[in-house]
């Protein structure tokens, strides 16, 4: 976790309801990496930074050493998943380099399968088209193996697959009520910056959004990513 308000929200929900066993690194508090990687699966969350961010600019964040590590993690074959600057993280320690979205989102929007995502053996099972949530202004790098699964019509790296066992969202399956209210709290000067923007809800917009269908989505893509390895 980069920030407290950036929270795992309905991920940390599923592996409760599965009876996993959870560990935190809260960089914003101070944590450091692991040093042992003991665990089987590496969830790395969002953050107001990116990965050209510097530690003069946010000391608890460093992006090459995160890098380090989730490069670590994907050498002794974990599974991996990246939301939103977590995304753009592994993509970097898979040696490409994020970018920047044409269109910023804020709110809940659709989804779009691409030929890849109808393929992929989770996301064939989903809708070609379903809403999620987003928050971003960048998207992550593609390796030359990597498959975008999924767009939207305000990006075009939404699903990144960069191996059966490491995907990068973009977007925000795991919002809940309360994960929105903190990104509400914490991030208003965005909403207020960006409202002119044809991608961005209102604070009201994101508040009545109904985040628990999306969630559904999350659980399902959570049971088969772990069930197939």
């Amino acid at each position: 976790m980069h920030e407290s308000f950036e929270a795992p929200a309905a991920i940390a929900q599923w592996a409760e309801n599965r009876g996993h066993r959870v560990g935190y690194t809260r960089l914003y508090e101070g944590n450091s990496f692991p040093e042992d990687t003991d665990f089987d699966f590496l969830v790395i969350m969002g953050g107001p930074q990116s990965p050209a961010t510097t530690p003069q600019e946010c000391p608890h964040f460093n992006a090459q050493k995160e890098v380090q590590f989730i490069k670590c993690a994907i050498d002794q074959d974990k599974m991996v998943l990246g939301v939103c600057l977590g995304a753009q993280l592994i993509g970097e320690a898979l040696g490409a380099k994020f970018d920047h979205s044409p269109n910023r989102e804020i709110g809940v929007f659709d989804l779009v399968l691409t030929g890849a995502g109808k393929k992929d053996p989770i996301f064939s099972q989903f809708p070609a088209t379903f809403p999620c949530g987003h928050w971003h202004g960048d998207m992550p790098g593609l390796t030359p193996t990597a498959a975008v699964l999924a767009t939207s019509v305000g990006c075009p790296r939404q699903i990144v697959r960069y191996s059966p066992k490491i995907y990068g969202f973009q977007c925000h399956f795991e919002f809940t009520p309360d994960a929105i209210g903190g990104m509400i709290q914490n991030c208003a000067h965005e909403l207020k910056e960006y409202r002119e923007l044809p991608y961005v809800q209102t604070a009201d917009q994101l508040r009545k959004n109904d985040y628990a269908p999306i969630n559904q989505k999350l659980f399902t893509f959570l049971d088969k990513l772990t069930e197939s390895v």
